[in-house]
């Protein structure tokens, strides 16, 4: 806290009398944070109601008990079961009845009079208006970006000029040339600062910055600071408006090693030139799979009965929401297809102990223990900043002291215990976030996002290997579809595909609406018609902006405004079909290259699919396959003609993964 003072008031009754009742005291605060700078102004009585809190079981600790009533909760704590352990009682979470309350920008609160409370981060501040007359004491107002207006602070005590000062050491602030009043926020230095902020060294330029946290830059900041980056990556001689290729080509191998993009060809890989695709097959969708089609599809005991056929519906259609809690399970591998009602209900039981568990194993740290242990602060510092702003605006996490984002912070401390080589990465809580919305329970919530981490596990190592090789799968792919596009990207030094960083680190977690990602997540976990089908999407979105993209001459900077700005606008449904589309094509094409081959994990089409002589046009003997490697390195030599047996056997070696 670098700024506190008491005495500070809002008047809810503008216009009237100063009663005591159209005054609300609180106190307002100014708080560095580790990435950002927040200001906080909260009533002095804000206290919790504790009649509001409920306790979670260990064997029912969804969230759907907050909206309970009083009746409810004693007849809830009367059946509770003899059998619950009292180590328990140490871990179960508390979750708290909900308020309604106002849901701006600014964040609110949910307890007494606190939907007058509000906070904001200083990146967001557009500009301050001051009056010092006529009332005896000063006040401030606050306004927001876009355009949000926060209630006038009032200063009884005095000392506004300590704040204004105290937000200069921040932020440049200067007095607007229209009203003396107003204090405008520089926008460079702002943005500036924001980055500044991400590290302790502000000597730091972008560039560092972004090399050694690619990660927080990416996440936070680029939808913010277009300008500051390309102010920051551009020659500061306006003379020279573009910069070398090489340059940026040496920057991003720097921030993500190993990274080779549209440079010379690594061993193994062959160049693809221009092969035609043919025309795009027309792609219709279904309606969501309903529980009736769901239910059909099972047996007495509560098998499924036809996999190959349910993924099928799912991934043309989506769920029902009333399915998704059952069905991911499914999906995300924590129930096995072929298990029974029986075995499934046995499991969940051992993966609640074991659970509870881990959750007791940093529940039960001291103070004084963790003072020794300074990963487990960091983790916690990074969770506890990172639960704060994610989703809010959702009903399920909105508001203070929320249930959804205790569980929400639980269960990421948790995964700490169950990976702690990992332990928790910026932008893992994007990934838990629908996972517990559908789930409504810490348990198998937190086990669904064990199978969904599994899946990512990549992303978020420190080498950052998931990432650079789908960058550099993605652009094998949309050079195949589009090698024009991917030209002119190259042209205007974006052949790296840098801003489809934050797509694939949290699979498109900020570019879709919170209820589309649940479909696109669903349609994703089918793993159909093809593995990597994620990269096939990324492609569909950038074909569908090519047009503007090229047409408008978009350069740098443009580029980078323009693919940030998309989020939210995207249709996802429209998305969908195009990217089964573009799997469609590349699965018919005559002469798929070995690379896209291996990247969607199908047969080269230079073997026929369906022969089984055994042998190629040729008529060089092809053994049967017992890999999908194994079946695209023989379809590669058979498309050489005979050779000699050996040479054939020393070449497939050679294309081995090392």
């Amino acid at each position: 806290v670098v700024y506190e003072q008491e005495g500070v008031f809002i008047h809810s009754s503008c216009g009237k009398n100063d009663d005591q009742d159209s005054l609300i005291a609180g106190i307002l605060r100014v708080i560095e944070k580790e990435n950002e700078v927040v200001v906080d102004w909260r009533p002095l009585d804000e206290t919790l109601d504790t009649s509001n809190i409920l306790c979670a079981g260990k064997d029912s600790s969804s969230v759907v008990e907050w909206t309970q009533t009083p009746k409810e909760k004693c007849s809830r704590g009367a059946d509770r079961p003899s059998s619950y352990e009292a180590e328990w009682d140490m871990v179960t979470t508390v979750s708290f009845k909900k308020k309604p309350h106002s849901n701006g920008d600014a964040t609110t609160h949910a307890n007494g009079e606190s939907e007058w409370s509000f906070l904001f981060s200083l990146t967001d501040l557009k500009s301050i208006k001051q009056n010092k007359e006529g009332m005896g004491w000063s006040y401030l107002v606050f306004c927001l970006k876009d355009d949000v207006k926060l209630p006038a602070l009032h200063f009884h005590r005095g000392d506004s000029k300590s704040l204004i000062k105290c937000l200069e050491k921040h932020i440049a602030l200067n007095e607007s040339p229209h009203d003396e009043r107003v204090l405008l926020v520089k926008t460079q230095k702002s943005l500036s600062q924001s980055f500044e902020n991400l590290f302790d060294e502000p000597s730091y330029g972008l560039l560092q910055k972004w090399k050694k946290d690619p990660y927080i830059v990416t996440m936070g900041k680029f939808s913010k600071v277009t300008n500051y980056i390309v102010g920051s990556l551009r020659s500061s001689d306006t003379s020279n408006q573009r910069r070398p290729p090489s340059e940026m080509a040496d920057f991003l191998n720097d921030t993500i090693p190993g990274l080779k993009i549209n440079q010379q060809e690594e061993p193994g890989f062959e160049v693809i030139t221009r092969i035609d695709l043919g025309k795009q097959p027309e792609v219709s969708r279904r309606e969501p799979v309903s529980a009736e089609e769901w239910a059909k599809n099972m047996d007495s005991e509560g098998r499924i009965l036809d996999v190959d056929y349910i993924k099928r519906l799912i991934f043309k259609g989506g769920l029902c929401h009333t399915l998704r809690k059952e069905a991911w399970k499914f999906l995300l591998g924590y129930f096995p297809w072929n298990s029974t009602k029986e075995e499934r209900a046995n499991l969940q039981k051992r993966k609640t102990d074991e659970y509870f568990r881990m959750k007791l194993q940093w529940k039960s740290v001291s103070e004084e223990q963790e003072k020794r242990n300074s990963r487990l602060r960091d983790y916690r510092s990074l969770i506890e900043k990172d639960v704060n702003r994610t989703d809010r605006t959702n009903k399920f996490y909105e508001g203070e002291d929320n249930p959804g984002l205790i569980l929400l912070h639980d269960i990421l401390m948790t995964y700490c215990m169950y990976d702690f080589d990992l332990g928790y990465v910026q932008g893992m809580s994007d990934l838990l976030s629908p996972v517990l919305y559908v789930m409504e329970n810490e348990v198998d919530a937190f086990w669904c996002f064990v199978s969904y981490m599994d899946q990512m596990h990549q992303n978020f190592e420190e080498q950052m290997q998931g990432m650079k090789t789908q960058l550099i799968q993605l652009s094998h792919l949309l050079r195949l579809l589009d090698s024009g596009f991917c030209s002119y990207l190259e042209s205007q030094d974006s052949g790296y595909l840098y801003f489809c960083f934050r797509w694939l680190l949290i699979r498109f977690k900020r570019e879709f609406s919170f209820q589309d990602i649940l479909r696109l997540w669903e349609v994703m976990w089918t793993e159909l018609p093809c593995q990597n089908f994620h990269l096939l999407l990324c492609c569909a979105i950038l074909e569908s902006e090519k047009q503007q993209i090229m047409d408008k001459h978009y350069g740098f900077n443009e580029i980078l405004k323009h693919i940030n700005e998309l989020s939210m606008k995207i249709d996802v449904e429209y998305i969908l079909c195009k990217a089964e589309a573009i799997s469609m094509q590349m699965m018919n094409c005559k002469e798929l290259p070995q690379t896209v081959s291996e990247i969607l994990g199908i047969e080269n089409s230079s073997v026929t699919p369906d022969s089984d002589t055994g042998e190629d046009e040729s008529g060089a003997e092809l053994s049967c396959p017992t890999s999908l490697y194994q079946s695209v390195s023989t379809a590669v030599i058979a498309a050489n003609g005979t050779r000699d047996g050996a040479q054939q056997t020393a070449e497939t070696q050679s294309l081995a993964p090392a």
